[in-house]
C-alpha cells in the first residue's frame, strides 16, 4: 500500500481533504437494507429513494432522478451478491466485476433483469456496456 496516498501533511492546515479522502467521502452507499436496487448499467445499490432522489451516479443520462417510471426500467430489485469498492482503479475486484472505471460504492456481484430495448440502444450509442443478464441465464452460459 502507498503509506503517502494519504499523507497527514497534504491537508492544508485541516481546511481541505486530500483528493482521495474527498472522493471516499462522496462513495455511495445504500442508506438502508430495505429496498436496495441495482442499477442494471453499472450495478451501483441504492435504495428506490435515494436513485430517485439523486439518479445514478455513474449514469447521469439514464435520467432517473426524479422520475420514478425511469428508476424502475433501469433499477432491478434481483442481485447477488454485494461488494464495497472504494479505490475501483486499484482494486482487482472491482476490474473483476468491471466496475473500475465507476466512482467508490457498493456493487452487485450479478445483475439479473432486461433493460428495455431503447434504453440498450441509448447506452451502446453511447459506446458503453451494461452489466444486467436477462432472468433465467447461467453464469457460465455464452451471451449471444
Amino acid at each position: 500500500m502507498d503509506v503517502d496516498r494519504y499523507d497527514d501533511n497534504a491537508v492544508d492546515d485541516g481546511d481541505a481533504l486530500p483528493d482521495k479522502v474527498q472522493e471516499l467521502a462522496e462513495a455511495s452507499v445504500p442508506t438502508s437494507l430495505k429496498g436496495v436496487r441495482a442499477c442494471m448499467r453499472c450495478g451501483l445499490l441504492k435504495t428506490l429513494d435515494q436513485f430517485l432522489e439523486y439518479g445514478c451516479d455513474n449514469c447521469p443520462f439514464l435520467d432517473m432522478a426524479g422520475n420514478h417510471e425511469r428508476c424502475n426500467l433501469c433499477t432491478t430489485a434481483f442481485y447477488e451478491g454485494q461488494v464495497a469498492v472504494m479505490d475501483p482503479g486499484e482494486s482487482w475486484t472491482a476490474k473483476w466485476l468491471r466496475v473500475d472505471e465507476f466512482l467508490p460504492g457498493v456493487y452487485a456481484v450479478a445483475v439479473t433483469g432486461q433493460l428495455d430495448k431503447d434504453i440498450e440502444d441509448e447506452i451502446a450509442n453511447r459506446g458503453g456496456r451494461w452489466r444486467c443478464r436477462p432472468v433465467g441465464s447461467d453464469h457460465n452460459e455464452a451471451q449471444s
